[in-house]
């Protein structure tokens, strides 16, 4: 029987063991999680098969080790499993955000008969930890590969069926090529976002409604700048030369713009955000990339007591799933904006029909 270790056992690596046992249920999975509390739910919920109690007894009898951690541990774990005695011909992957460093580092310390091929499963939730895992969660999504070697061809096929679970798209970068434009759509927002924050923190000190104010549209655009902080600092650091080079154009970018509108340049202004809105309004719709979708659903609800549990229990009994609500705007005696978020789209347009079915209230989708 085949054995595949999983280290990390959180979303990513929860939602890969899951695929491969849906895929190729004859497979044993070894699961290991620094925290014992994540490596025993991973067993009662079936994630995994075994419950594994270090990387060493876990990585010598796997034929297949899977990484799913951050980018820094992802560096420790590799020079751990460079100390162990592996299986002749064992695949090593991992699910960085990050390549370059990595598969230099895999390199370095891997003995030779060991394949490594960098991984990057391009799509993420708005829940984290096993519980949250879900087979589908990379349907339709980018899934990386970054091998280095010709010679691997015939492994990255094994490691591409062995995936077949997660029904990705798999594509085949070279890892300073995935780097770069994972800089430019996904490590770079998150700077910006980020950014936009540090600068309305910064004038709430003199203008108090802004954080108020802020519950719009602005806090839709800067919803990324919540992500992980540890995660994102090891990212940055981990493409340091690449988020260097983007910093620079960006800058040289801004002060382009600020002189359209400091000469009040009116027709190149207008260029400028013509040329954003075309290339905006021709991005696929349907298809998951660098940075997870936010599946909102925004139903009018009245103001008074028990509302939100009515609408949730609704969704509870057709078995939905939800991964936030919140609502956006309300006042006494009128009607407010209930938001709700889902991991798919699927998910939500089940939520729009059940709410639908059992109410009258008014529902609709931005």
């Amino acid at each position: 029987m085949q054995q595949v270790f999983v280290i990390g056992l959180g979303l990513i690596g929860g939602s890969i063991a899951l695929s491969i046992k849906k895929e190729h249920p004859h497979i044993n999975i070894l699961g290991y999680d620094i925290k014992e509390e994540q490596r025993q739910i991973a067993k009662t919920l079936h994630v995994i098969d075994e419950e594994i109690p270090s990387i060493q007894k876990g990585a010598e009898r796997a034929d297949i080790i899977i990484i799913s951690t951050p980018v820094e541990q992802t560096l420790h774990i590799l020079t751990t499993l460079g100390q162990l005695q592996l299986k002749p011909n064992v695949i090593v992957t991992d699910v960085g955000s990050t390549k370059k460093k990595i598969v230099e580092h895999a390199k370095q310390m891997l003995p030779k008969h060991v394949t490594f091929i960098g991984g990057h499963p391009m799509a993420g939730s708005h829940k984290s930890g096993v519980t949250a895992a879900k087979a589908h969660l990379f349907e339709n999504a980018f899934y990386i590969l970054t091998p280095t070697e010709i010679k691997q061809s015939e492994k990255i096929e094994y490691l591409k069926g062995l995936l077949k679970g997660t029904k990705a798209q798999f594509i085949l970068l070279d890892p300073d090529e995935h780097d770069f434009i994972t800089g430019v759509i996904s490590h770079f927002p998150h700077i910006i976002a980020a950014s936009l924050v540090h600068q309305a923190e910064k004038s709430e000190n003199h203008f108090p409604l802004i954080k108020r104010m802020a519950a719009g549209g602005f806090r839709d655009i800067t919803r990324i700048a919540s992500s992980n902080p540890t995660m994102w600092r090891d990212i940055l650091l981990h493409n340091r030369r690449i988020i260097t080079n983007l910093f620079d154009d960006w800058i040289e970018e801004m002060k382009e713009l600020k002189r359209f509108v400091q000469e009040e340049r009116a027709e190149e202004l207008f260029t400028y955000f013509e040329q954003a809105k075309n290339f905006r309004d021709h991005l696929p719709e349907k298809q998951k990339g660098a940075i997870p979708s936010f599946y909102d659903l925004y139903v009018d609800v009245p103001d008074y007591p028990g509302v939100i549990s009515e609408i949730t229990g609704y969704l509870a009994k057709e078995n939905i799933s939800i991964t936030n609500i919140e609502i956006i705007e309300t006042r006494e005696e009128i009607y407010g904006v209930l938001r709700i978020s889902f991991q798919s789209e699927r998910d939500r347009e089940k939520a729009n029909n059940c709410i639908r079915h059992y109410t009258n209230y008014e529902t609709f989708i931005q």
